[in-house]
């Protein structure tokens, strides 16, 4: 018999934090998010917690209003280098984004991390939403959303063309005949399409896991199509079970459509969980956070997804102005969402501000009860799996001392690692080199 599927978990590292106010909580350190200490302290307790993967996410543009973890951060591939080294088992997953870099260079440095964990890499594929990236890459603008995923597309085929570049077997390194490879396993892409001209082949072989784990960070039309065609996870933000079942049946209806087995994606909704020993102590804790937050703050990071729009000039106690195109071309798939939320509750501008910086999600209670929400949203279709958010870094120990034991208990998830390849976690197959593929469907005629 087959052993019954069991939810998928991750967890996102913020340093000091994912709000403009979060870094002056007593217990974050005030460098938290260029600290090796505290990002191996929590991949480390995610680790304890046999979680999946760890996940750092990026963004290549500032200004004087952004978060504070967003002015001073490590570059992704770096930090993920270095966890390597303090962590066996764990996933470690970055952002990179395909409209700001090059196909061969994110090819090596993801392999390169790939070989240097031991089969534990992923990228998170994103195409860049702020539109102030253009003018730190010698850009005159910011494609627009339907260019950037073009660009994405054929990133993404060329980057998985370079990973092929050596068959699974190609380095012999024999020393007494003096033969290092295989010259007939050795594979120049040669490709040339629209946007990308990428001869190769990649001056790396391949990995445990045959290539990184690709995830895809995004939740509008084409981000679904690009994630069903060619990405092995999904990274998404779900307000509610419902909006998360719509999205998981249409991403794995699309994976089907494109040829694909409904279990070569698998679908990670991100959570804000607060935990307390009761459900009245965690609503009261949802609440006294929003009550701190000043309203100048909420209003500036909600501006973030709508390329810094000014909030200030409205009345924040009347319903959430309109905005005609204002967010299109950056994160859209989340300023939809935000201002179809406002027309169906007719919230206000105030309503929308402070739910942008807290959220009011299902992930509230005690470990029970959060345990039984997570339980609920695997098991009805609403996700594979979760990706934590902490709001303090003491929040993660809480999460995997006592929910992830109920969740074992349950038998929904894992009580050691199986694995130990990101893969391996994720129950994904391990792609076939291309080429090795095409010699045997040539040697069976």
């Amino acid at each position: 018999m087959s052993k019954p599927k069991q939810l998928k978990l991750g967890s996102i590292i913020l340093g000091v934090g994912g709000t403009m106010s979060s870094w002056r909580h007593p217990s974050v350190p005030v460098d938290a998010s260029v600290n090796l200490d505290f990002y191996t302290q929590q991949a480390q307790t995610a680790e304890r917690g046999k979680f999946d993967l760890v996940f750092i996410a990026d963004g290549l543009s500032i200004n004087e209003k952004s978060i504070p973890h967003f002015l001073n951060r490590f570059e992704p591939l770096t930090i993920l280098s270095a966890l390597a080294a303090v962590t066996t088992r764990i996933g470690l997953v970055g952002t990179l984004s395909s409209t700001y870099s090059e196909p061969f260079n994110a090819a090596r440095q993801f392999a390169s991390l790939d070989h240097i964990s031991k089969g534990r890499g992923g990228w998170n594929l994103v195409t860049s939403p702020l539109e102030g990236s253009a003018a730190n890459y010698s850009k005159e603008q910011h494609p627009s959303h339907g260019d950037r995923y073009e660009i994405a597309e054929e990133f993404l085929d060329i980057v998985r063309g370079l990973w092929d570049s050596w068959e699974d077997d190609a380095f012999v390194r024999n020393k007494e005949t003096g033969v290092f490879f295989d010259a007939d396993k050795l594979h120049t892409l040669n490709h040339k399409g629209k946007h990308f001209k990428v001869a190769g082949p990649l001056n790396i072989a391949r990995t445990k896991q045959g290539q990184p784990v690709v995830f895809q960070a995004g939740s509008s039309e084409p981000g679904k199509q690009l994630a069903a065609k060619g990405a092995d996870a999904v990274f998404t933000g779900q307000n509610s079970i419902e909006d998360a079942r719509a999205f998981y049946q249409d991403v794995k209806q699309r994976t089907l459509t494109e040829g694909r087995e409904v279990d070569d994606l698998a679908i990670m909704v991100g959570i804000v969980p607060i935990v307390e020993q009761t459900d009245e102590a965690a609503e009261q804790r949802y609440q006294e956070s929003i009550n701190r937050i000043p309203i100048t703050e909420a209003l500036d990071v909600l501006a973030r997804f709508f390329d810094h729009h000014d909030f200030h000039q409205y009345p924040l106690d009347e319903p959430f102005p309109e905005l005609g195109n204002i967010g299109q071309n950056s994160f859209r798939s989340s300023t939809d969402r935000i201002k179809a939320r406002a027309r169906e509750l007719g919230q206000t501008l105030r309503q929308v501000a402070l739910e942008a910086v807290a959220p009011r999600t299902p992930f509230i209670g005690s470990p029970e009860t959060v345990a039984d929400t997570l339980q609920r949203w695997f098991e009805t279709g609403a996700a594979d799996g979760f990706i934590v958010h902490p709001i303090r870094p003491e929040d993660l120990d809480v999460f995997v001392d006592n929910v992830v034991p109920i969740l074992q208990e349950r038998g929904v998830f894992r009580n050691d690692y199986e694995f130990d390849t990101l893969r391996g976690h994720l129950g994904l197959p391990v792609p076939e080199n291309r080429y090795a593929q095409r010699k045997e469907a040539n040697t069976a005629f």
